[in-house]
């Protein structure tokens, strides 16, 4: 199924991703942030219902001066503390900054988002290719796209929709800007089950992937490129 998902995020197609039955036992639409048309914004707040995210590799990040909110937050009272998170006390929140693309209107718009969608997309490549990028001059804050910031290490250090979404699009060979949104059930109100989720994927004809596949894939793409 992995070789699936990876094809799917090459063409620029939503796949669908679980976690992992011990953290938040959720579903989240992934799409390549570059591939992300305004009837992909529709279809996610339409039928995930969730926060709609961008996630971004860690060096990418770190080059476009991308803080986590819990850290520009720490002088606050609000800000989160350690153990905060309880599907993930040892780690803090992938959270950044929520931006809007300069050139949009109010930002929320499918259109407005899409735009932002892809512009973020377009200063990662341009961060890890070492070329000039203008993050401050082509955002501003806040906005109303959620900024996720892989942790260091990935799988490694933090197993969240976030560093799978980009592990993911690292084995895929793309841009790692990954735009995510959670599915949510509209009878409970808590999170979309598995087992609706897939059954989504198969009415959609979207791929369906969990956490513990990434895991394994990831290992095996970790191992492949050490010297």
């Amino acid at each position: 199924m992995i070789g699936k998902a990876l094809a799917a995020l090459r063409e620029g197609k939503f796949i669908l991703l679980y976690d992992f039955e011990d953290r938040e036992r959720e579903t989240d639409f992934a799409i390549r942030s570059d591939a992300v048309t305004p009837r992909h914004i529709l279809q996610m707040r339409k039928d995930g219902g969730g926060l709609i995210c961008t996630a971004v590799h860690p060096v990418a990040a770190q080059r476009l001066g991308l803080p986590f909110a819990s850290d520009a937050l720490r002088a606050m009272a609000v800000a989160e503390r350690e153990g905060d998170i309880p599907y993930d006390r040892k780690n803090h929140s992938s959270f950044s900054l929520w931006v809007n693309h300069r050139d949009t209107f109010t930002g929320i718009t499918d259109r407005d988002r899409a735009l932002t969608v892809n512009a973020i997309a377009e200063q990662v490549k341009c961060a890890l290719n070492g070329g000039g990028v203008r993050f401050h001059e082509t955002f501003r804050t806040p906005g109303h796209m959620a900024l996720l910031r892989a942790a260091d290490g990935l799988l490694d250090v933090r197993k969240g929709q976030t560093e799978l979404s980009i592990a993911l699009a690292e084995m895929a060979d793309i841009t790692p800007a990954v735009t995510i949104c959670e599915m949510l059930d509209d009878d409970s109100g808590y999170a979309l089950s598995k087992e609706d989720a897939m059954t989504y994927a198969k009415k959609h004809g979207l791929v369906f992937v969990e956490g513990n596949e990434v895991l394994s894939a990831w290992d095996g793409y970790c191992q492949s490129r050490k010297p």
